[in-house]
């Protein structure tokens, strides 16, 4: 179809009024005025008139639509870019398993079988998907560059065009701004659009500067996608990390409730282009993960069995800790917000209540099956005006409570019940029609209500369906898809490239680099380096990684102030980015956070407890050097210069007493770390969490649960730490270093200091 889209729409503007885009649809013209003939019906109808209120369109439209076009809105799921690699995942009947690539052909290739964490899938051709199945809302995962993403999702807007019906095609990503792993599913694009430091960074620079860094970012988040025509975003995430073994801890904004909810004060606006919802020129988001994904059991992620559970053991936590944020995104309508997998732990739980002060109903659910916390306390209490949409694979891998329930059954509960109006995961139309088709045909009559549910609950009704469908068609109104779904690819790539946003990024990387530790050795100025030697090495998940960062490393050093040999060095420059464990698998125990290599462990049992049988984790690949180099300097009256990544609080007893002087970074692009450590940048950052001090304060008894509470942040474990752990100053959980300092949350060294 080659750029034909992208090249042959053609512009209408009206005066006083929305610009039209159009390939092939009618435009109707009247008193000088230009509307699209969105509808087919060739006049001026509620749906065509862009002068009526968004939700009255969409409203008008759900009534011109047939059910199986209904049907299909309430469904998105994952799609394939031309000649962009496809990421899936091989699964194994145990659960473990990498992804592996599937390269994908044209834009109307033939049928495709998807296979990923959350389901498996075979699918049709795009042009088949558009048109046949009538589906419309899809997840990108490719990180192509934005000059072909824009003609891509224009040829997808052609293709919708040609539909008797026009719905335009709302693609959907997760944040592709941050710097990070690209991580199917997780992270799955990095590096095309102004980057800036994972979003653990960018509190850290917030919390040393201002909030200007947050407009800043949201201000270049909105410019980039709206020209891109990515018009939503599954971003960010408001869940407060209180459990520090939490996989997903690095695309949070760290522990502290308070900042993070300012946050979302400054970027919703910003993004989506106003405190009163989404305009034409912004960008939709999704706030995730209702009520808040820090209340890991242990860590346990819900991607697997064992996490299915989000466990609050500390009477009031939930509205103390992890439901301000969201209270700030719902204030400022943001359009969306995507509840966990994960289900009360009522028997391990202390009583929560509810914004009204009466106790939280704990249904045994995964939230977005949950009606107590999305009808009740999210919408009716909380006042959520927008629409739910679930996160991935709800029907099928991570339907946590509702496993009892055939798929026609789940997607039902989840809309009819939950008040779900947009599932994640397949395009399980087919299921869809299924539930509706039960609610008419009395399929009840001839078969079994599970136990515990009414058939009303499990079915689709037409009052569900609408609901969903207004919802989801008011967001594409208000965006003006519906009047101007193309972009310009030059342009595009323009505001990609923009010199501007690219300098604000590494601004705030330099920002977000936290300075922990300094005996005096830092600032590397060029006088303390004038005859001096310099070692420099990093280490990885692996050797093969380390290998590529070494070199990396050493390039961007002068070629003679280096030496290969630690003994010989004055000083050592060392990169330490530790990694634990998979992002869709769980681990055979707790997830280590000590930074390690070879670590005897327990192993835990189905119910998260710790067995007698152990295994050996591995975070950082030779992480013993560390120690032998530090030696080797300081045995030549050097010094060692640490930079540890930060994408989780890990413990650093191995490495600190190492390091004259140490840093932190979060996914921190190397020359803003090296522009810190050289003098060229002095550092502002903040720890946006609180460094567990060892396994001690992490350990978990036989009856599996953890010395320190889950649901509570580092800044406030200590108030149920036991006393006898507690040190002289009353302090048992935070890391303590060599020079008496604790690394809690708002942490961080000046050179002044």
């Amino acid at each position: 179809m080659g750029k034909k889209a992208s090249e042959n729409f053609k512009v209408y503007q009206n005066e006083n009024g929305p610009k039209i885009s159009t390939v092939s649809r009618s435009v109707i013209e009247e008193d000088g005025k230009y509307f699209k003939d969105i509808d087919g019906s060739g006049k001026i109808s509620e749906v065509n008139d862009w002068r009526l209120p968004a939700r009255k369109r969409a409203e008008a439209y759900v009534k011109t639509l047939s059910v199986k076009e209904k049907i299909a809105q309430l469904f998105i799921s994952d799609w394939r870019m031309g000649k962009y690699p496809h990421v899936v995942s091989e699964k194994n009947e145990d659960g473990t398993g990498g992804p592996v690539l599937d390269e994908s052909g044209t834009l109307d290739e033939a049928e495709f079988h998807g296979k990923t964490i959350f389901g498996e899938q075979h699918l049709p051709g795009t042009s088949t998907l558009i048109k046949e199945w009538f589906s419309r809302h899809l997840i990108l995962r490719a990180n192509p560059p934005a000059e072909d993403l824009t003609d891509f999702l224009n040829q997808l807007q052609k293709v919708a065009e040609e539909c008797g019906h026009f719905i335009p095609v709302e693609m959907v990503s997760n944040s592709r701004n941050e710097n990070g792993e690209v991580v199917y599913g997780m992270n799955d694009a990095a590096g095309v659009f102004p980057t800036w430091p994972g979003t653990l960074g960018i509190a850290a620079a917030i919390k040393g500067d201002d909030m200007k860094i947050a407009d800043q970012f949201a201000e270049c988040v909105r410019d980039c996608w709206n020209a891109s025509g990515l018009r939503k975003g599954y971003m960010y995430m408001a869940d407060t990390m209180t459990d520090p073994r939490w996989q997903r801890t690095f695309g949070t904004f760290g522990e502290d409730t308070k900042l993070i909810g300012e946050i979302f004060e400054h970027i919703i606006p910003i993004i989506q282009g106003s405190k009163d919802g989404v305009t034409d020129d912004g960008v939709a988001m999704t706030v995730k993960h209702f009520p808040g994904g820090g209340a890991r059991e242990n860590g346990f992620d819900p991607h697997y069995k064992m996490g299915q559970w989000n466990v609050y053991q500390t009477e009031g936590s939930l509205e103390k800790y992890h439901l301000p944020p969201f209270q700030t995104a719902i204030d400022c309508n943001a359009s969306s917000i995507m509840p966990y997998y994960a289900k009360p732990a009522k028997e391990k739980s202390a009583p929560q209540t509810d914004k009204n002060g009466a106790e939280m109903e704990m249904l045994p659910y995964g939230f977005a099956f949950n009606k107590p916390f999305i009808d009740g306390l999210l919408r009716r209490q909380m006042g959520f005006k927008g629409y739910i949409n679930s996160d991935t694979g709800i029907v099928h891998n991570m339907c946590w409570g509702v496993e009892m329930l055939d798929k026609p059954e789940r997607v039902g509960f989840a809309v009819t019940n939950g008040g779900v109006d947009l599932i994640s995961g397949l395009f399980d139309n087919e299921e869809g029609l299924e539930a509706y088709e039960r609610g008419k045909n009395d399929y009840y009559d001839t078969h079994p209500v599970p136990e515990g549910f009414t058939k009303e609950e499990l079915v689709l009704t037409d009052e569900s369906i609408d609901r969903a469908v207004t919802c989801t068609l008011t967001e594409l109104f208000e965006l003006g898809m519906f009047e101007d779904p193309y972009r310009d690819p030059k342009k595009s790539a323009e505001t990609a490239a923009k010199r501007e946003y690219w300098d604000q990024a590494m601004d705030a990387h330099r920002k977000s680099v936290v300075l922990l530790k300094n005996d005096g050795v830092l600032p590397l100025a060029e006088e303390k380096l004038e005859g001096k030697k310099v070692y420099a090495e990093a280490f990885g998940k692996d050797k093969e990684s380390a290998k590529e960062a070494t070199d990396a490393l050493r390039e961007a050093l002068p070629a003679e102030i280096l030496t290969g040999d630690p003994s010989k060095a004055d000083y050592a420059v060392l990169m330490v980015s530790p990694s634990s464990g998979a992002y869709f698998s769980a681990t055979p125990g707790f997830l280590e956070l000590d930074i390690c290599d070879g670590k005897v462990v327990h192993d835990v049992d189905d119910e998260g407890r710790p067995k007698a049988e152990t295994h050996c984790e591995t975070t950082l690949a030779e992480a013993g050097r560390i120690a032998e180099i530090a030696e080797a300097v300081h045995s030549n009256q050097g010094k060692v210069i640490i930079n540890v990544n930060f994408t989780l609080a890990w413990q650093l007893g191995n490495v600190e007493p190492c390091a004259d002087a140490l840093t932190a970074g979060f996914n921190t692009y190397q020359p803003a770390l090296l522009d810190v450590i050289f003098g060229r940048f002095a550092p502002t950052g903040k720890l946006p969490f609180t460094l567990p001090k060892n396994d001690d304060v992490l350990k978990v008894d036989e009856n599996g649960v953890c010395i320190s509470p889950n649901d509570v942040p580092g800044y406030d474990k200590d108030k149920y730490m036991p006393d006898e752990m507690k040190d002289e100053n009353g302090k048992a959980y935070a890391y303590r270093d060599a020079a008496g300092n604790y690394y809690e949350m708002d942490f961080g060294l000046r050179y002044d200091e």
